[in-house]
């Protein structure tokens, strides 16, 4: 219990950066119209794109026995990536409803 503790303390800014940008993106997303989803689509792939570059700074400064941090920025850069590929793929069959249909 201490040593999570020690952790907890250790990773405190992290912590909360994490609270706030769970809360954040729920109030963002559950505000939005259902219309205006699909062209948010794109801005979800950029925000992805943070996530991950983000994620492989975390995991390359991490030390090399500290493997929580190193999980966790993997995961992060297995989801987003699965992200902005879903995105991507989302986006182009939706363009693909607006082409003109050839004879």
């Amino acid at each position: 219990m201490e040593s999570i503790l020690k952790w907890i303390y250790a990773n405190e800014q992290m912590i909360y950066i994490l609270v706030l940008v769970i809360f954040l993106g729920f109030i963002v997303i559950s505000r939005v119209p259902a219309v205006l989803h699909t062209p948010l689509m794109s801005h979800a792939n950029a925000i992805s794109g943070v996530v991950i570059m983000g994620a492989i700074i975390v995991m390359g400064r991490a030390d090399a026995d500290n493997y929580v941090a190193l999980a966790l920025g993997f995961l992060a850069v297995i989801l987003g990536t699965i992200n902005v590929v879903g995105g991507f793929v989302v986006t182009d069959r939706m363009l693909e409803m607006f082409k003109k249909k050839k004879k």
